[in-house]
């Protein structure tokens, strides 16, 4: 059994080795490793291989499923839990199963958009640029006290419950919004529908999946809900704000603060480095040139843990597709929404 793994980086190659050698050593799988991103220029390379391994900026449209089809390819495993750079559509119609990691170590990302919403309010970036060139001075650090602040939740996964659960901590007050709602979080805050929320909370962290439904949930419209000076913080996927709207709430200051582990237009940009070449994404350069405005390069997940997680459920996945021709993280079962754990996903 041949799996063609896409985008890897050492970290791919360590952890998805070390967990097949320890836990899958029987299964008579073979990892072969390109560094490259899976497109239409790349799907050749598949030939003679049984399943691939992609990322989040892999693109897996209908015309490289067909090609995959056509190569033999009867299984796609994303390490990662959004699917939203697959055509399910297309690979129901070619049979082709899809597989997800639905849940990887939600305590990673949480502490990430933890540390992300105390980085913006308290500077920390700044002051450490600052104390390096031998500036103490404290203008332009002044922050805002987290205990008592309203935070709203959008998008109450176990990654949102797990930043809900943090944020109590801090002893601020808890808003949620999700379509589905879980009982776990009503022992932290309440739930509220979108319009509700957003003119009361501080803060704003995003916790939803990219689809139909929520793409660009942040918008002008929305923006305009939000309370005048709150903070913005997503963990989640760049499509989920509509850039151009949340650069013209910074220029008038009615978005306090932004910080972002993703972004729209993220794809040939994060995990690569561009740092000797000049950047063409205008929009997003403009986003950095804001000293209230934190930018990450998708590294919320990025813990020794998670990658495990990862490895282990990728490869768990492919194991139970090769005996039983499913998986119980399949995409693929119908074309539905149906509700699995937090997240309403597509079920082949």
């Amino acid at each position: 059994m041949k799996l063609s793994v896409f985008s890897t980086k050492p970290y791919d190659k360590k952890y998805l080795s070390s967990v097949l050698g320890a836990k899958h050593a029987e299964s008579g799988i073979e990892l072969i490793f390109h560094e490259f991103a899976l497109n239409e220029d790349t799907v050749s390379l598949v030939e003679g291989s049984d399943a691939i391994c992609v990322f989040v900026n892999d693109v897996v449209n209908d015309n490289v499923i067909s090609a995959l089809s056509e190569f033999g390819v009867k299984a796609i495993l994303l390490r990662c839990a959004g699917f939203n750079n697959v055509d399910l559509d297309a690979a129901q119609r070619l049979r082709i199963m899809v597989a997800n990691v639905p849940s990887y170590s939600p305590e990673a990302v949480a502490e990430f958009a933890v540390a992300l919403i105390q980085t913006l309010n308290r500077k920390t970036h700044r002051a450490y640029n600052r104390v390096r060139e031998g500036n103490f001075a404290l203008d332009g650090l002044l922050g805002k006290t987290l205990y008592g602040k309203t935070v709203g939740i959008v998008g109450v996964g176990k990654i949102g419950l797990a930043t809900a659960r943090i944020m109590k901590g801090f002893g601020c007050r808890l808003l949620a919004y999700d379509p589905f709602p879980s009982p776990a979080f009503e022992e932290y805050g309440k739930y509220k529908s979108l319009e509700d929320l957003l003119p009361q909370c501080d803060i704003v962290s995003l916790h939803c999946p990219l689809m139909e439904q929520t793409r660009h949930i942040i918008n002008r419209n929305t923006i305009s809900l939000m309370k005048e000076g709150a903070m913005l913080v997503n963990t989640s996927r760049g499509g989920l704000l509509d850039t151009e709207s949340v650069i013209h709430a910074l220029k008038t200051n009615h978005i306090g603060g932004l910080a972002l582990d993703v972004y729209e237009a993220e794809g040939e940009l994060f995990y690569n480095d561009h740092s000797s070449t000049i950047i063409q994404d205008d929009k997003l350069m403009r986003l950095m040139t804001f000293p209230n405005v934190v930018v990450c390069g998708h590294q919320a997940f990025f813990t020794e843990e998670a990658l495990t997680e990862i490895a282990e459920c990728t490869l768990s996945n492919l194991e139970e597709w090769i005996e039983t021709k499913t998986s119980k993280n399949s995409l693929t079962k119908d074309l539905k929404l149906r509700r699995r754990e937090s997240l309403p996903v597509r079920a082949i």
